[in-house]
């Protein structure tokens, strides 16, 4: 036997079925990503419909993992409590069985024809849409084509003495064979990060007639255990919610195969009565042409059992996640974590991360605002003041650059043209939210400056606080779209902002004359000059934000 063609032929079968998976999950998130927005939108407290989000998400994007991934996303970012990211996990468990069915077909049947008939609308389509469903049909085929590969090499070990021996470990009927099956079901899953890619490797080994159902059943039990190492990993980086969410799903996991397994005899005996065919059934070539459905079926059971187990104590189960997780310490608001790596992301979600993340940020410069304010309203609070719109100028530039370093990540990835148009948006908006906290934070030390040398009182005084408050309500109507960019009343804005221009300009025409007739001392009349061009400049950033959304450029 020539063991470097076996694994040379299986490792090149097991490339093909990551990039088919790879291409079939990027064509079906191009086709599916306004749906999946929908279908986040649509989320609610109802246990239910949180596991419907996660089937329907899942099913689109034929991973568990980049469902998870960002379903811990959103808790940490605040748009997903625990509870609903718990219904939305164990959905995605079930959605993720979709993909065993996919691969049950014949193996490689009609792997070359999809391959080829995905070449012309792949290629030479001039519809989006088009091209994308060829991408998502060309991914099949090779999935297709990729198991056809691995299950071609493996073949000769069913002869092989070494193999043979090895597999005395996990092939006996007792619950230590379970077990090892299981262990290394998980540790294969963690190494290649990827339990789509070993659910195919296990239906190629079964269906060579390497290995017999119980054994297969067991390896995928030990896959749903290792596939959530990814969101423990993305866990890692976030606040303490977004800890529970990736903790919630081990544990959901590790509990479903426990119970699996005390059973685990009756567990197979159940799906051989319900799939018609005999799993272990070997043709004249060797092979076990029914197993792979018997594998599938064990997958879905498994994971909708497990669902229908802890769906009734979904609010008990969330409750226990928060005593094993509990919170040391109290999170600092500068915590704003968007997790994931540029491999998982996924468009049509980052954007919605995204955007609750710039809710945030305007919610830190309004924040920033109220210090301005208080300046005028408090008399002795200066030096708390300055300690205040430093921290908050600080956080607006953490920000800034977390959220355009995950945005162009993001556009990395192959964008629809809204989606491309939404992204640039975000990174706009960012760069723009953080110009306004660099002036707000210079007009805060121009007006304690302007204070400490008792010249901010008076119709001085009152002028300018009319006029910052103008300028806060301008900020507040433009930062509402936001959430809603269709909130966005374009002409009120723009009119407005001409209206605070003039009556800036004519501010500061009424400034140089009082210089004129030397009313106010040199450093006073340049600080309140200062002051008054820090405003100009804090309308310019927020016009800018408005035309970010809009048609205008800047």
């Amino acid at each position: 036997m020539d063991v470097f063609k076996i694994i040379y032929t299986a490792f090149g079968g097991l490339s093909l079925f990551f990039y088919g998976m790879r291409n079939m999950t990027d064509g079906l998130q191009a086709l599916g990503g306004d749906v999946i927005k929908r279908i986040i939108g649509s989320l609610t407290s109802n246990r239910f419909l949180a596991v419907l989000v996660g089937l329907g998400v899942t099913t689109i994007v034929q991973s568990s993992s980049i469902t998870t991934v960002m379903t811990v996303g959103f808790v940490n970012s605040g748009l997903m409590s625990l509870t609903q990211a718990i219904g939305v996990i164990f959905g995605a468990n079930i959605g993720t069985t979709i993909t065993g069915w996919i691969i049950s077909i014949k193996i490689g049947k009609y792997g070359l024809l999809m391959i080829g008939l995905s070449l012309y609308p792949t290629l030479y389509a001039k519809s989006e849409k088009w091209r994308q469903i060829g991408r998502v049909v060309f991914g099949i085929g090779l999935i297709f084509f990729g198991l056809q590969l691995m299950s071609g090499a493996f073949k000769p070990l069913r002869t092989y003495p070494a193999f043979i021996e090895s597999l005395h470990y996990f092939s006996g009927h007792n619950y230590m064979s379970y077990v090892y099956c299981i262990i290394m079901g998980c540790l294969l899953t963690i190494i290649i990060q990827s339990s789509s890619a070993m659910l195919g490797i296990t239906i190629a080994l079964a269906a060579s007639g390497v290995i017999e159902f119980h054994t297969a059943a067991a390896f995928v039990l030990g896959e749903n255990i290792g596939t959530t190492i990814t969101a423990l990993l993305a866990g890692i980086g976030g606040n303490i919610n977004a800890k529970r969410a990736a903790k919630a799903h081990a544990i959901f996991n590790l509990f479903g195969v426990g119970i699996m397994v005390a059973i685990f005899p009756y567990y197979v005996q159940f799906i051989e009565w319900l799939i018609p065919n005999a799993a272990n059934f070997v043709n004249e070539a060797g092979e076990r042409p029914y197993i792979a459905f018997h594998i599938a079926s064990g997958h879905t059971i498994f994971n909708v059992a497990a669902t229908l187990i802890f769906l009734p104590f979904l609010k008990q189960f969330s409750n226990l996640i928060v005593k094993l997780t509990p919170e040391k310490v109290k999170e600092e608001d500068s915590s704003f974590t968007l997790l994931g790596n540029k491999n998982s992301f996924l468009p049509a979600t980052a954007i919605i991360q995204a955007q609750q993340e710039l809710l945030k940020f305007k919610d830190v410069v309004n924040s920033m605002f109220d210090v301005t304010r208080s300046i005028f309203e408090t008399p002795n609070n200066d030096d708390e003041a300055i300690k205040k719109i430093k921290r908050y100028e600080q956080i607006t530039d953490n920000i800034e650059r977390e959220v355009t370093v995950y945005m162009c990540q993001v556009m990395e990835k192959r964008l629809s043209p809204d989606q491309s148009a939404q992204a640039q948006s975000i990174v706009r908006v960012a760069d723009e939210l953080e110009s306004l906290g660099d002036y707000l934070e210079k007009l805060v030390m121009s007006t304690v400056r302007l204070k400490n040398e008792g010249a901010l009182k008076g119709a001085l005084k009152e002028e300018f606080s009319l006029l910052l408050k103008e300028v806060e309500t301008y900020f507040e109507a433009v930062s509402s779209c936001i959430n809603e960019p269709s909130n966005l009343e374009e002409l009120s804005i723009y009119k407005t902002s001409d209206e605070i221009k003039a009556k800036i300009d004519e501010i500061r025409e009424g400034h140089v004359e009082r210089i004129s007739k030397k009313e106010y001392s040199p450093l006073t009349a340049l600080t309140y000059s200062d002051m008054v061009v820090s405003l100009r400049k804090i309308r310019s950033h927020t016009l800018n934000i408005a035309q970010a959304y809009t048609s205008k450029t800047a």
